[in-house]
């Protein structure tokens, strides 16, 4: 007779081992650098001397330690969903009524990207806030991601990775909860919406799937539009375009090939850093801090989590399932959930709101003038306000 799956919630410390520090830093310092064009900048990827920089201090300056205790002062826990172990940080407020919530991080994030803006949806009034604007955050990784990988067997896109969220906020006791995301995050939280919207309070994206541009108007189709939409139409198009032109090779590897990459990464930590580093210079707001607008110390934790659980393949598979998933290409399934949107404006793709209301429940829009893709380390304070906005509306109806 088969025993019950476990479904016991467990506590978990990170605890790196001094010998895989030791490791590191002797990777690092045997690093065989590439040859660079002159004058090429960032236009054949990664440029030689910022990465330089960026390793030199990863060896000499960073401390691992110093980054490994703050994340230690969440409680974490792990748990086992349909055969994969989660990983998620719990925090919860010391406000007993607080709304709980569960945040989402994408590809090639990790809960780091949570850290500046955990404190104040947890405890406003520490924060200067409103203490009825309080979160019990969780906080998972997603499965092949960091703590949470590698997975042991295929399949896990995102429609599985929301299914087994749902599941983890029943076990953690929230039947009625929010949910937040970007990049893949946004994919899963919105998932939770339409899968649960009897339990699903409300979706907080600041992207939405498939609500860009994706190719060019016809005439017919501005024609039906307001001037403003009709303009953002335009440009969501010319961003599609030069992504698709220009910045799509690394997800059209990572969505065919990603064990292939997988040994490249997973033996290099420049390799990785570079892999990683690159889509924060490029994906993030960078233009009033040109040399970079996420603090380096967040971006090489970030790193670490992915260096130190090998979880460079793993994590990549996301993209190579979703893209052999049967669902894919087609248009996203309707979502009930009532859904907020953060408009940033260097964001990848340039969503548009005539698209999005087709299958989303749009109740609120709200566009700014600052913030890339990695809003929660670009802009926290933005995002921690519209989040803390949008579900104050929902509690008050």
């Amino acid at each position: 007779m088969s025993s019950a799956p476990d479904e016991s919630i467990r506590p978990f410390r990170i605890a790196v081992p001094d010998r895989d520090l030791a490791d590191l830093r002797l990777r690092l310092d045997l690093t065989r650098w590439p040859d660079e064009l002159p004058g090429a900048g960032w236009a054949y990827g990664m440029p030689l001397g910022p990465l330089k920089e960026l390793a030199h201090h990863w060896r000499h300056g960073y401390d691992w330690r110093a980054a490994e205790a703050r994340l230690n002062e969440w409680p974490q826990f792990m748990t086992t969903i349909d055969g994969a172990d989660i990983h998620f940080a719990h925090l919860r407020s010391p406000e007993p009524g607080a709304t709980p919530l569960i945040v989402t991080h994408g590809w090639p994030g990790s809960i780091v990207e949570f850290e500046r803006i955990a404190g104040p949806l947890t405890d406003p009034r520490a924060h200067g806030g409103d203490p009825a604007d309080a979160f019990h955050l969780v906080l998972p990784s997603i499965p092949g991601f960091g703590f949470s990988g590698p997975t042991r067997e295929r399949g896990w896109e995102y429609r599985r990775v929301a299914a087994a969220f749902a599941e983890l906020m029943h076990r953690l006791g929230y039947e009625r909860y929010g949910t937040q995301g970007g990049d893949w995050g946004s994919a899963i939280a919105r998932e939770l919406g339409r899968i649960r919207p009897d339990q699903v309070l409300g979706v907080h994206l600041n992207l939405i799937p498939g609500a860009a541009a994706s190719s060019e108007p016809t005439a017919e189709e501005l024609a039906e539009l307001e001037p403003a939409e009709r303009e953002r139409t335009l440009a969501s198009w010319a961003r599609t375009k030069a992504w698709l032109a220009d910045r799509q090779g690394y997800a059209d590897l990572q969505s065919t090939r990603p064990q292939t990459l997988a040994y490249a990464l997973t033996d290099s930590p420049v390799g990785q850093l570079a892999w990683i580093a690159e889509k924060f210079h490029e994906w993030a707001d960078t233009r009033e801090h040109p040399e970079g607008a996420v603090d380096r110390d967040h971006l090489l934790t970030n790193v670490m989590l992915y260096w130190l659980t090998g979880t460079a393949g793993s994590s990549a598979r996301i993209y190579y399932e979703r893209a052999h998933a049967a669902y894919w290409g087609a248009p996203p399934e309707p979502s009930p959930a009532p859904t907020a949107y953060a408009a940033f404006p260097e964001e990848n793709f340039l969503v548009l709101r005539h698209i999005a209301e087709r299958t989303n429940n749009l109740v609120r829009w709200t566009e700014y003038d600052r913030g890339g893709h990695f809003a929660a380390l670009e802009v926290p304070d933005l995002l921690v306000a519209d989040i803390r906005a949008f579900f104050r509306t929902l509690r008050a109806g």
